[in-house]
């Protein structure tokens, strides 16, 4: 996406809204998930996971952080196809989250789910960038 207006022929098209959202949005999931990498404690805590040294919750963690940083450079690199198809990534991986997140509330086996503030805040968040992703799709689908 170009940050000045391009022109074709005699006719002047500004970048797009959708599409520039989701530009700001691939940024976010880099600038996350190179935080979660470098700070999987500190990342796992704001997503509502118990504090103290828990080798498995950072490995889970910087698993998630790889995640974003691919999806996210992955739109920022890609043009035209590609870009469509990491939205259609990101999409299906949001489209996931949110249903992870909701999950993540209900008790099992005698554990507490995961606070209500952190599922919720999680669920919404990815709910809406599912949303997003699902405006870039159908706007790659129908032009």
């Amino acid at each position: 996406m170009a940050d000045a207006n391009e022109v074709h022929g005699n006719e002047e098209r500004r970048p797009d809204l959708v599409d520039g959202l989701m530009v700001q949005m691939a940024r976010g999931r880099v600038a996350i998930g190179v935080a979660a990498f470098a700070a999987p404690g500190v990342a796992a805590r704001v997503m509502g996971a118990a504090g103290g040294k828990d080798p498995a919750r950072d490995l889970v963690t910087r698993i998630f952080a790889s995640r974003e940083i691919a999806l996210g450079a992955g739109y920022l690199l890609s043009r035209g196809r590609g870009r469509a198809a990491w939205a259609r990534l990101g999409l299906a991986v949001d489209a996931l989250d949110t249903v992870a997140g909701v999950k993540s509330r209900k008790p099992r086996g005698g554990v507490r789910g995961v606070p209500l503030w952190a599922s919720g805040g999680f669920s919404v968040i990815a709910l809406g960038a599912a949303g997003l992703g699902a405006a870039k799709v159908a706007k790659d689908l129908t032009g």
